[in-house]
């Protein structure tokens, strides 16, 4: 089979790799759609991601596939099924697992990060990591299951209420499904500061009221322009230095500030102590999808949230590399891979 191999610090080699073993307990997933995450680009730069990875390693943990094959103990998926797959496998057992907070899993299998994912065009999986879409849900819609699982999680943590107001600081892909969930969520004003005027049309339509270019405009002079005193929750999503302290210094009085985006492992946010405590400021993180999978996929299926607008484009294996290295292109939007197209 095809797939994009992870060698090392900025090698990514597309290659042929044989099929994976399929246990009794597995299923074989013709993979049709990987979407490329901020993680990948990290573990691209020689970073860790949420997890370590160990190269040799496809990575890819944003996929959607139809089932190929089934182990003999599997029961409740047949071959045919049009599935995605949550890359997060929990062990059960261990002392996180066993206190309800198994995200801090001791033994975490990633797919994707520390076994093989889905940059590939078969990709072998535990049954109890598979998730069936509907009928009327795409594989590109379906890919994106997992990023709007992890945006479920961050967006329980930020107290949004009925008459939050909530600021989200990054328009890309994660930025414009925060946008949708704080409305989902209650807020009755939602604001966007996106640099890029295309993503700030995107997330007007998206549901945002209000969306400012944080490059060129004054932020607290155009949020008390149009009458916003207090804002309750700030989501950051550009996982920068700079837009963590903007998020500090835009939030309101008794807020959360949810730091959702990922920096990269060594960067330092400058903190003052006595600003955060003239405003009872809450600094919260988000770390991976606890029990959100089925939640984010019937927001998908019911068509609550859209997943496909901010798709910049659908690219062959061959471009990945390509992607990767480029932040200009991923500026554009959100990439996802077709493992079987012909470039």
């Amino acid at each position: 089979m095809k797939s994009a191999v992870f060698y090392g610090k900025h090698d990514i080699r597309i290659e042929e790799a044989p099929l994976p073993p399929v246990g009794e307990n597995d299923v074989l997933i013709k993979v049709m759609r990987c979407g490329i995450c901020g993680t990948d680009v990290h573990i691209y730069e020689g970073d860790k991601g949420a997890a370590d990875t160990t190269p040799p390693t496809i990575l890819g943990h944003e996929f959607s596939g139809i089932v190929e094959r089934v182990g003999p103990a599997v029961r409740g998926i047949r071959a045919g099924d049009r599935v995605c797959i949550d890359p997060n496998q929990l062990c059960g057992s261990c002392y996180y697992c066993r206190s309800g907070i198994g995200h801090f899993c001791e033994q975490m299998v990633g797919i994707g990060t520390t076994v093989n994912g889905g940059f590939a065009q078969y990709c072998s999986v535990r049954a109890s990591q598979v998730y069936h879409l509907a009928d009327t849900t795409s594989f590109d819609e379906g890919a994106m299951t997992e990023p709007v699982s992890c945006c479920l999680h961050g967006i329980d943590l930020c107290e949004i209420t009925p008459s939050s107001t909530a600021l989200v600081i990054g328009g890309g892909m994660i930025g414009l499904i925060m946008v949708q969930l704080a409305r989902l969520a209650g807020a009755c004003q939602v604001i966007l500061l996106e640099p890029v005027a295309e993503k700030r049309e995107m997330g007007e339509k998206l549901g945002a009221d209000l969306c400012f270019d944080p490059l060129s405009e004054n932020i607290p002079q155009r949020l008390a322009e149009n009458g916003i005193g207090r804002i309750d929750t700030v989501i950051e999503c550009a996982g920068l230095p700079g837009t963590i302290a903007q998020a500090i210094e835009l939030a309101g009085k008794k807020s959360v500030v949810m730091m959702f985006g990922l920096t990269r492992p060594d960067e330092e946010v400058p903190v003052k102590p006595f600003q955060i405590f003239q405003k009872e400021v809450t600094l919260k993180a988000s770390f991976i999808n606890p029990y959100t999978q089925q939640r984010a996929l019937d927001l998908i299926n019911s068509r609550k949230i859209d997943v496909h607008s901010m798709v910049a484009a659908t690219e062959g294996l061959e471009k990945l590399p390509e992607i990767l290295s480029q932040p200009a292109l991923r500026r554009a939007g959100k990439y996802i891979i077709d493992p079987w197209k012909q470039d």
